[in-house]
């Protein structure tokens, strides 16, 4: 898929999805459906910001659902031609309404055909929408699909699809009500690399995985998981999130320990689905306690992941 953060490459004429699109979850599915049916067409293109325009105002950093290369691999397999990545700086957050759609999409993406959800804002101070859009594109022959909220039935619940609200889901620990607003498993991939090795010690050797700065991490503490190798082989496995305490862990990391399996996975690359919460982060009075422990959680990931 072609990346590009400079509009003078984009390839047109476009067809294109405006907005955020973090976690590409059911609900941002239905907003990219319109674009890739027009493949044959025009070139289906997301076209969103960088940085965040929450992040660019408030000057803080924002932990993301899937980054940029997880964000790309995603598209790419729901046949996205091409991410343009704007810059988001003082000049295009001053532009109105009208001058975004007639300077940024017309003059320089070349569309002919835009997607946005129903709760789409652009232009200063956010005052444009969704309906404002569909008029000024109208204006210049160029159709607007207005895709209604999604929702999802989920633990008995009817819950409209967000990314915010599978943020929340993140922060408890539940990933089973994300996974099905995201329509797929939450998870963390990285390479493999050598951590202090503590595990291997108590006979649960774990791979440190170093997953990507900006990725959002949930709640700290222990996952059944299924891990995916770089073969494609799944193994089921638990997951540490945490600073580990018992052994006086100051940073974050993220540990996992494939069950029922032996070998060497340092340099290699791994993809790691969060499919339940199995316990909080706690400190231990010692690593005997730390292993009887390890051998309950792993014995539960097997009961759950083998169903």
């Amino acid at each position: 898929m072609w990346v590009t953060s400079s509009t003078s490459n984009v390839k047109t004429p476009t067809a294109i999805a405006l907005g955020n699109f973090d976690g590409i979850h059911l609900g941002h599915r239905q907003v990219l459906k319109p674009i890739i049916e027009l493949r044959e067409e025009y070139i289906p293109t997301i076209v969103t910001f960088t940085p965040h325009p929450q992040e660019f105002f408030s000057g803080k950093t924002r932990q993301l659902l899937t980054p940029l290369t997880e964000k790309v691999k995603r598209l790419e397999s729901l046949t996205i031609k091409q991410l343009v990545l704007l810059p988001f700086d003082r000049s295009l957050a001053s532009l109105s309404p009208r001058e975004f759609v007639e300077n940024i999409l017309l003059r320089q993406l070349n569309v002919k055909y835009i997607s946005v959800g129903q709760d789409f804002r652009f232009g200063k101070g956010r005052t444009g929408n969704a309906q404002m859009l569909q008029e000024l594109a109208r204006s210049f022959g160029v159709f607007v699909h207005i895709t209604k909220l999604e929702t999802a039935v989920t633990q008995g619940s009817c819950l409209r699809i967000s990314s915010s609200r599978i943020r929340q889901c993140l922060a408890t620990g539940n990933v089973r009500q994300a996974k099905e607003m995201l329509g797929y498993p939450y998870s963390l991939e990285g390479m493999v690399v050598k951590g202090q090795q503590v595990g291997r010690t108590i006979g649960f050797p774990t791979a440190n995985l170093q997953v990507p700065s900006d990725k959002l991490l949930p709640r700290r503490g222990v996952y059944c998981v299924r891990v995916i190798l770089s073969t494609e082989e799944v193994i089921n496995g638990v997951i540490n999130i945490g600073s580990r305490p018992t052994v006086n862990g100051q940073v974050p990391t993220v540990e996992v320990h494939l069950l029922d399996w032996s070998g060497n996975l340092y340099g290699t690359f791994l993809r790691v689905h969060l499919e339940k919460f199995l316990r909080a982060e706690q400190k231990f009075p010692s690593l005997d306690a730390l292993k009887q422990q390890i051998m309950q959680d792993c014995m539960i990931a097997r009961q759950i992941l083998e169903c």
